[in-house]
Order: structure tokens, then sequence, then C-alpha cells
């Protein structure tokens, strides 16, 4: 594989302390004696590394959640709108190494795809400057210092990437390459060494007294931390111990003291989960006809996630570990049920997410082991334990995350909207004109907001997202939201569960699950758990406490079976089709979004494909084929 480096630098190279560290612009063509020879050029060389960092969130092409889409939490408005985009590709099995919606270099948005060709890219960059660092002209030993781990932790973090998209189908490259290297003895690595290749350079990245824990200036907002190699570290140990990765090998011991102490490191330093209400006056409003928003750990929910991280040394949100600099843009426009006259509602929640949030009593509402009687999905295994869950009433007495991540037929939004809507349902407005509380109706046939198979701006489920929209932005409040919160205290805290349940330590496991459990102000799971059906509700509690942020896409796709497939959660999702009757009750009637599966489902599906090119360049160098099965 030939890294290609990038000669092109800044043209307005100034010192870090003196700039928001990313946001320099290139120009001119310097030699890399040139580069190393003067301090604030060595700066603005591991600053370019950081351009190839992806946005995710919404930042996905054409304002899409990519992999949450491409789950089975969600279904795309675009896919009909508009089926040359990602989703509708996908879900028609549009895809191929040579074209794959997914890593298309013509879908590039916000740095999302084209992630070999940009992801080697950076690692070649980054290779360079740690041949080069040391013997540098750099005018301070510590900033030396914090430059060298920080590049290692940028390498780190492109390789998690390429793990997670393409899976084994990676060499481990350490040193920098010329044109003119013999590339004929290349070797893929297994998964695990790789993870282990990984985990290497975040410590180096730990035990660098210079990198900190936190940022706290909004000049380096962006830049890498601590915190961020203990998430990595933990995030990919728990990958590497998973069923499709682990080769046969059982890692889960290893996953379990890496988790554990990732976690107690970030204790240490200060992370903790979000846990008070800040701003009452917005989440908290005594309005008689908000129902379950009133309660207090779904309005804490709904905060977290529509406030931005402060870089402060003692911030509020002290749970996020690493958000993307930018905000998500007019969510409220184009991934919701925000504004009066939407462009698309985008993300729309699957019946299936639905019915992975438990009745308030901490019992599911489905058999988890076998959820559903058909491959279609729509005749629901109910869970014979749960007598508090009614399917003529099925969105009350449920987690109070439910009613914070989701909008479904009778919820309620604190939105104004306009005159023409209101008088057409004045039903919806029970203060009339203006009024700041709008009752969300998603039944066949209602004019606005009703399921509809086509409509951009219609939910294709019976479902709307509510988990990123701020909670008065519309047409009239153009509130963005914002920015996606990537790697947070809680998925730490959910991968020690998972690792100690695997790994045997139950009551460790209990423990740690439950401390999400109470945040959410649900009941600690039975005390009485196998550790069989334990795993089984920790992979439950992941869904649920980190729906919609992509974790799902790559969760299923871990645990699956080395040459299995993703039928049983991913081939059929469904839709709930409710009736209005007149007596102004309602009908709910289980159905798939559309009557022909999604395709991509398949074995093949489990990774992304190497570009077409390059995957033929490498068998013609090194006589091994690296291509994905399948592909």
């Amino acid at each position: 594989m030939k890294s290609k480096y990038a000669f092109l630098l800044m043209c307005a190279i100034v010192a870090i302390s003196c700039n928001k560290a990313l946001d320099m612009a290139p120009d001119g063509k310097l030699t890399m004696d040139e580069i190393f020879s003067d301090n604030n050029k060595v700066a603005a060389f591991l600053n370019s590394c950081y351009a190839n960092v992806p946005s995710k969130g919404l930042g996905y092409f054409f304002t899409s959640r990519g992999p949450v889409n491409l789950s089975d939490d969600a279904w795309d408005t675009d896919a009909e709108a508009e089926p040359t985009l990602i989703s509708g590709r996908m879900y028609n099995g549009d895809a191929a190494p040579g074209a794959h919606p997914v890593d298309n270099p013509a879908s590039i948005d916000q740095n999302n795809g084209n992630y070999w060709n940009r992801y080697w890219n950076s690692i070649g960059n980054l290779n360079l400057f740690l041949s080069r660092i040391d013997t540098a002209t750099v005018n301070d030993p510590a900033q030396r210092s914090r430059w060298k781990g920080e590049a290692q932790l940028l390498r780190a973090f492109y390789y998690t990437e390429l793990l997670l998209w393409y899976g084994p189908s990676v060499p481990i490259e350490k040193a920098p390459h010329k044109f003119t290297d013999d590339f004929s003895n290349l070797k893929k690595a297994t998964y695990y060494e790789v993870a282990k290749f990984i985990m290497e350079d975040c410590d180096a990245a730990l035990a660098t007294p210079e990198i900190p824990w936190r940022i706290t200036v909004d000049a380096e907002a962006g830049r890498f931390t601590k915190a961020l190699a203990a998430a990595i570290k933990s995030r990919m140990m728990l990958f590497a111990a998973s069923p499709l990765y682990n080769n046969g090998q059982n890692h889960w011991d290893e996953a379990y003291n890496v988790t554990k102490q990732a976690l107690a490191s970030l204790r240490a330093n200060g992370y903790e989960l979000y846990n008070k209400v800040n701003l009452p006056h917005l989440y908290l409003v005594p309005d008689a006809y908000l129902g379950p928003n009133l309660n207090p750990h779904t309005a804490l929910y709904n905060e977290y996630f529509t406030q931005p991280m402060k870089h402060q040394d003692n911030p509020i949100d002290k749970e996020t570990i690493y958000q993307h600099r930018s905000n998500t843009g007019n969510i409220y426009h184009v991934d919701g049920v925000g504004a009066q006259n939407g462009y698309k509602s985008g993300t729309c929640p699957t019946q299936e997410l639905v019915d992975a949030y438990e009745t308030s009593d901490g019992k599911p509402v489905l058999n988890l082991d076998n959820p559903y009687l058909d491959e279609k999905h729509t005749q629901p295994n109910y869970n014979p334990d749960n007598t508090l869950y009614d399917a003529a009433n099925p969105y009350a007495n449920r987690d109070p995350r439910f009613y914070a991540t989701i909008y479904y037929n009778g919820s309620k939004r604190k939105a104004r909207w306009g005159f023409a809507e209101t008088a057409a349902s004045p039903e919806n407005y029970p203060a009339g004109i203006g009024n700041r509380t709008r009752i969300i109706t998603t039944y066949v046939g209602e004019p606005f907001t009703g399921i509809h198979a086509s409509v951009r701006s219609a939910t294709r489920t019976g479902y709307y997202e509510r988990k990123f929209l701020y909670p008065t932005s519309g047409d009239d409040n153009g509130v963005a939201g914002a920015p996606h919160k990537w790697y947070r205290l809680g998925e730490m805290v959910l991968n020690f569960a998972e690792a100690a349940a695997e790994a045997g330590k139950l009551d460790e496991a209990r423990t740690a699950v439950n401390e999400i459990r109470a945040r959410a102000g649900m009941p600690d799971l039975p005390a009485s758990l196998s550790k069989t059906q334990l795993i089984t509700r920790i992979r439950n509690e992941r869904r649920v406490e980190l729906a919609l942020e992509e974790n799902r896409y790559f969760d299923v796709r871990r645990w699956a079976a080395p040459g299995g497939d993703l039928a049983k959660t991913d081939k059929w999702v469904t839709a709930m089709e409710i009736t209005r009757n007149d007596n102004g009750t309602y009908t709910y009637k289980r159905r798939p979004v559309r009557e022909v599966e999604r395709k991509n489902y398949t074995t093949k599906f489990l990774y992304l494909p190497l570009p077409l090119d390059e995957a033929n360049r490498l068998r013609s160098i090194t006589g091994q084929n690296w291509q994905n099965p399948g592909w």
C-alpha cells in the first residue's frame, strides 16, 4: 500500500496557543526538511492530521444519520424520496466495491465517506510526523511531548475507524513509506492484533503528562485528550473480544480488565454521568399538557443530548468525553418534527426500537431471546411476566428514556406552530393558536404529521426522532442541534458491564448496568438473572441508552457469528400503523415499513468492502486476497 503524504501546509501558520488549533487553511508546498525545521510548521503539520476526523451525527451525506438509518433502529425517509442516496441504495442492496454508497468518494459530507483512502492518508502523515518529531525544531520540550503523544492517539483513532468499518483487512503500519518501497511482504493482521496496536498508542498518550484529560478552552476544541485514549481502549478491547472478531479466542478476561481500568481512570479524572437538570425552565416546564415530559429523568436525558459540552475546568457536562467541534445544524427542519413545514423528517425510529423500551417496572415488553414469532416482526412475542404493558395503549408506563428519545402518537412538543396547521387541527392545540404545546399525532390520514409512504416530511414508521431536537426549535426559533457527543461515559459503563458479564463477574456487571438504569429512573435488574440472561439484558440496555447514536449498527455486527448475517435484526423493520376511530380511540397495527425486505442484511454487509482498485492493487502486490467476504 502506497500511503500518500500530504505536502500541502498552512498559509496562516501561527502557534497553536494563538488560534483555533484545527481551523487552518492549506496553502503551498514545502519540503519535509523545511517543515520540521520550523516550530510553527511542525504544529501546522500535526493540525493537518486532524483534517480527516469525521463529523458523525447528522453529518452524513445529505444531512443523514448514516449508520443509524442502516441499523434496525430507524428508517430514513430519503430511501423513498431520493433512492439514489445512501439509505435507499443500501436498503435495495445497491452496493459494490467500486461504488458503495457509504464509502463512495462522491458521498463525502463533513468528512464522512471515502474512509479507506482518507484514513490511510492520515496514518501515513502521522507515521511521518512520528518519525521526525524527536529531531524536529520545537521551541518547547513540553509541546514536543504533547504533540508526539497526540499524534500517536490520532493514529489510534484512525485505526479504530478502519477496524469499525472494514474489520480485520488491515495491516499494521508504524513507519513512513516511500513510493519505491517493496510492499510485497505486507500482511493482514488479526482484529485482536490491530486492537492491541491501537491500545499501545493509547497507552503512549496516557503516559504523556502534557496531554490533558479534558479540553478547557474553546481555542483547543476538537483536540484529543487522555480521556479519549481511555475510551478508545475500552471500545476496541470490547470489540476484539466479541464473536465476529475474536478468531475463536476468549479475550473476555482481558476485556474486563481493560474496560474496568479505563472506566476507573475516567472517573478518577473527573468524568461522571450527567445527573442534574440544569435548565428546568426549559426542560421541566409546569405545563399540564406535557405529561411524561415532566418526569425529571426524561428531562435530564433530553437536556443532555440537546445542550453542548462546554470547554471549562469544571463543566456542567462531565459525561461527554469527545464531541465534534461543529453543531449539527437545523435538525428541526431535516431530522424530526420540529418545523411546521419541515423539509424532511429524516430518521424515523422503528417499532423494533420502541419495543426495546421496558415498562416503568423494569420488565421487558417482549421476550428478548425471541422477540417476534414471524420473520417480518409483525407478531410480537410478549413477555408473559409483564403485566403493565397494554397493547391498546402501548406508550403508557414506559422507560423515561422512551419519552426523551421518540415522538409517538399523542406525545407533546413545546414549539410554536403556524395558523394554517392550528386551524386545520384545533384538537392538537389545547390552548389555541400560538400555544407552546403541540400534540403530535401520527395516525393514517393526519394531514401534517401522519404516517405516509412517500411524503418526505412525514414519518414512515409512525414515530419521529426527539433525542437530539432542541425542545423549542422550529420555524420561529432556529436553534441548531448540539455537537454530536461521540464518546461518553455512559457507553464506557456499558462496555464494562458487558465485558464483566461475559467474563463471569456478574455482580460487577449488574452494579454497572444498574448505575445507568438508576440515572434513567429504572429499577435494578433482578439479582437472579443467569449469565446468559444478564448478557441479553445488558445488550438491550445498550440499545436503549445509546439509541440513535450509531452504536447499534456496529453492535449487531460484532455480536454476529463469523459467516453469519443480520437477518433477524436488519432484514425487516416495522412501522406502527394507527387508525383513528370515530370515538377518538386508536387501533394499532404492526406492519413492515415496506413490503420488500431491506437487502443490506446479508453476510457481506457485516463489513464495508475495500475500494475495488485498492483491493486489486493489494492483491497484485502481495498475492493475497484482501477483499472482505462477499465483495
